[in-house]
């Protein structure tokens, strides 16, 4: 029988977990329970993490759950539960050696790859997931912390830097103070590296490594020593997550690390396990910068990249000298031999051509490069392996395996040199070629990344976006997806000899933005900006892959004490200021006491039940619950981590585990003003034009509101606008209405605010107007108007001010509201036609539809399902 204790145990954490999946459906919630749901994924992780073995346990009833909603088709808790297993295994210190829970979780989960898209692929890779814990346990907590932390360990850099990005006037100054405490949280190299060796070798041998001893003589270590001995447990747990026999490699994986043990004077390791304890270990906080942000650009970013790369440049070029060492004497020790100066000859050939020959060879003869690169593949091959110093061994005495490897190690040096002289010649015409290659999932594309992203094994490029369900409309792709995926189509072939120094350790920049939908706005503006930028010059996405996260946040009406420690200036647009187009004036600390909407992260939560579960339900808690900690230890460790509050908590959950972005629309909006200058604007949430955009304006002036006072609808003068709009109808077609109206106001805003709506097209906006039936004059000064609301979903739409100008307002903000305008143009955005990849390169058959092959424009936000079904 059980012990009652551990009984109790498993019906509390039964319950933490039901409760945590209570209310997922589609049903709706009411608002009184919805406020505080949002805590029983984090009050779930809270209880579990007391003991080491209530992740065995939690993993077990999520199999179970999991079982349970196979049998049932409930597609709704499939995600959640998937996260929730991907949560405990991480986190489980330890698995001990009769345990089958991996092996039941991969059984359980294979079933699922029958599921529909994306079901099917979120458990492709929680299977992956397993099977590296299966071969290298621990591996995932390993390179979590290796790429947070940024460790400097040779042959894996990769590395995650987080970026907050805050407005004063938007948020409460707790959230500032929670930022600031993050970006202040990160450990020393050399406790982190201390906490990785005691979680790898507790996660491989339990209770047979005295962890307590092993902490002592971690600590006794120098920095250097540490990294060391990091370096070669890393590299050994890496080589183990490649076999293909899990027994086999975790008994190889615990062979190497007994080796090191030893080496390193470690504790003797028993042979069985031992009266000891498991330890649980957390994950330390991810390394963060916080920045006050209220700008329409991303070039606060640029801090960061100057800041990561001078830490990474030094190891980046100790590893090149070493690599062009390894060469220069292979080079010397193989010596010359016609053989080698025959092959090379036709190959140099190449290279000693006029740029213009290397260009048309570019452009035009890539079916000649592509049959000159597959003479290529055997040696290719055969030189991504190096030779390790038992193969050597094995040679002695046999001459004629010796004469075989000095052939293999001189097709090694060849290749090489071979990739060198062609990047050198090809790396500007590729560059011209490539640069605007679209993607979904990425800004811009630099050299490293282009053979990637235009091969055929990247089948998530194009696809993508017809799997993107609700969070993009599907109409006319059906009918280009299989002109655009035709071979015939595609200007680029793999090119092997290019992808041998494909740099497989990109660093990741995540951007997470708290705010309302007028933050929303200045992120779609600063995220166009930014594609233009590096389209041209890429500077972040040559280094980071840039992943965009955001928090919904209740504007506050009281201003921060005090600035964070990273303060950016607050900037409009000096070229409409300067030409007072822009409404001038306005207070910033009064921004916040002006009405912003939530309507993106609502929107977000029905694409993503998990985001509006954990994420958009903190914006119904009070600050002094979400500044809360996690009741301490009752025998706190040495050197143990300081609790976070439950808001930093939620959000390295949420940037850790939000890995599936949706795709929103972006919109633009063509202006003509009086004087006939003209600028395009870009909006993602509403446009607001008229009454409505002078109406904030007034607000934001501070005190000058009250002199000029705010009149309703009902009183303000009426405008005389013609209105063309598109309507596209069920079969496709777009048909255009033209009409004259007398307005005071006509706004534009994103649709889809109900869930009945997600299966139309949700690029389309809704176009609201206050139209004037009657103006009545009354004896008093003020005349009143007699309105009448209307709105039809449209495509398109242009507004032209019949002898009149007027007001517009971008995304609720004050900042972007420009006067003057009489001419208005709105339509979805479209990637650049030079940014095509699949277009026909300047064919003669051009299509007559502007945005014919066009790829829409979208910001990609992270979440945890991605857009469902």
């Amino acid at each position: 029988d059980m012990p009652a204790h551990t009984t109790c145990t498993e019906d509390r954490i039964y319950h933490a977990l039901e409760r945590c999946l209570h209310g997922l459906s589609r049903d709706a919630v009411s608002s009184r329970w919805a406020a505080g749901l949002c805590l029983n994924c984090w009050s779930l992780q809270e209880l579990v993490s007391r003991d080491a073995g209530n992740y065995l346990i939690l993993v077990e009833k999520i199999l179970s759950k999991a079982k349970e909603v196979q049998e049932k088709c409930d597609y709704d808790l499939v995600t959640p539960l998937a996260l929730l297993f991907y949560y405990a295994v991480l986190y489980a210190p330890h698995f001990p050696p009769g345990s089958d829970l991996l092996l039941k979780a991969a059984s359980v989960y294979h079933s699922f790859l029958t599921w529909p898209v994306p079901y099917c692929d979120i458990f492709r890779e929680l299977l992956t997931f397993i099977s590296n814990e299966l071969k290298a346990p621990g591996i995932s907590f390993q390179r979590l912390v290796r790429t947070e932390q940024g460790l400097p360990v040779k042959n894996y850099q990769s590395s995650t830097v987080t970026v907050l990005l805050l407005n004063c006037s938007e948020v409460q100054s707790e959230f500032l103070s929670i930022a600031q405490k993050l970006s202040a949280s990160e450990p020393p190299q050399r406790a982190t590296l201390v906490v990785l060796l005691e979680h790898l070798y507790q996660a491989n041998f339990g209770t047979r490594c005295d962890l307590d001893s092993l902490h002592h003589v971690l600590k006794s270590k120098t920095l250097e020593e540490l990294s060391e001995i990091y370096a070669s447990a890393a590299d050994a747990q890496e080589i183990a997550a490649t076999s293909s026999d899990p027994v086999l490699a975790r008994e190889r994986l615990q062979t190497v690390l007994r080796d090191i043990a030893g080496a390193a004077s470690f504790p003797v390791i028993a042979g069985e396990a031992q009266p000891r304890k498991i330890h649980t270990i957390p994950i330390p906080a991810a390394r963060c910068y916080a920045y006050s942000w209220d700008q329409d650009n991303f070039d606060i970013l640029n801090d960061v990249l100057s800041k990561e790369c001078s830490v990474a440049e030094p190891m980046a070029s100790e590893n090149e000298e070493e690599e062009d060492e390894e060469e220069e004497e292979e080079v010397e020790t193989d010596g010359c031999s016609p053989e080698r100066d025959s092959l090379l000859s036709p190959i140099l050939s190449l290279f000693t051509t006029s740029k213009d020959s290397i260009s048309e060879l570019t452009v035009v003869s890539r079916k000649s490069l592509k049959s000159f690169v597959s003479s290529l593949k055997d040696c290719m091959d055969s030189g991504y392996a190096e030779d390790s110093d038992e193969s050597s061994l094995d040679m002695v005495g046999r001459p004629e395996l010796k004469i075989e490897k000095t052939h293999h190690r001189y097709r090694h040096t060849l290749t090489n040199k071979i990739y060198k002289l062609f990047k050198s010649k090809s790396q500007l015409v590729l560059r011209r070629d490539l640069k605007d290659c679209p993607d979904t999932g990425s800004l811009s594309l630099p050299l490293r990344r282009a053979e990637s992203l235009c091969t055929p094994q990247a089948k998530h490029r194009i696809p993508a976006r017809s799997r993107r369900a609700h969070s993009l409309p599907q109409h006319v792709l059906s009918q280009r997806l299989p002109a655009l995926l035709s071979p015939q189509h595609l200007s680029l072939h793999r090119r092997p000899f290019l992808s041998y120094d494909e740099d497989a350790k990109v660093s990741t920049l995540r951007v997470v933005v708290f705010g309302s939908d007028r933050i929303s706005g200045k992120v779609a503006r600063a995220y166009s900006n930014l594609r233009l930028k590096e389209s041209t010059c890429p500077s972040l996405t040559r280094y980071f892959k840039l992943q965009f996260f955001y928090i919904p946040v209740k504007r506050s009406c009281l201003a921060p004490s005090a600035p964070l420690m990273h303060p950016s200036p607050s900037l409009g647009d000096p070229q409409l200021r300067a030409s007072g187009r822009l409404m001038g004036a306005l207070d910033p600390t009064l921004a916040g006491k002006q009405s912003s909407t939530n309507d993106i992260s609502h929107y977000i939560g029905m694409l993503d039940p998990w985001y509006e579960r954990n994420i958009l339900g903190l914006m119904n808690l009070p600050m002094d619950v979400l500044c809360q900690s996690a009741k301490p230890e009752a025998e706190p460790q040495e050197d143990s981590q300081e609790q976070l509050p439950i808001l930093a908590d939620m959000i390295l959950y949420y940037c850790r585990f939000a890995t599936r972005p949706v795709l929103l629309q972006l919109y633009q909006t063509e202006l003509t003003f009086i004087g006939g200058e003209k600028t395009t604007e870009v909006f993602i949430h509403s446009l607001e034009l008229g009454h409505s955009a002078a109406t904030r304006a007034i607000k934001a002036s501070g005190p000058g509101s009250k002199r000029l006072g705010i009149d309703g609808d009902r009183e303000a003068i009426p405008l005389t606008l013609q209105i063309a709009y598109s309507k596209t109808a069920i079969s496709g077609r777009s048909h255009w209405n033209d009409v004259e109206k007398v307005c005071t106001s006509v706004n534009l805003s994103k649709a889809c605010k109900k869930y009945e709506e997600l299966a139309s097209k949700t690029e389309c906006l809704n176009l609201t107007m206050t139209e004037v039936v009657k103006r009545q004059n009354s004896k008093s000064k003020k005349s009143f108007n007699q309105i009448s609301v209307s709105q039809i979903k449209v495509d398109k739409v242009q507004i032209i001010g019949v002898q009149s100008s007027f007001a517009v307002c971008l995304d609720q903000d004050e900042q972007k509201i420009l006067q003057s305008v009489t001419r208005c143009e709105i339509s979805v955005c479209y990637k650049p036609r030079d940014s095509d990849l699949f277009a026909l390169r300047r064919s003669s058959l051009l299509p007559q539809d502007p945005s014919e092959f066009h790829s829409l424009l979208c910001l990609p936000i992270a979440t945890f399902s991605g857009a469902l079904p």
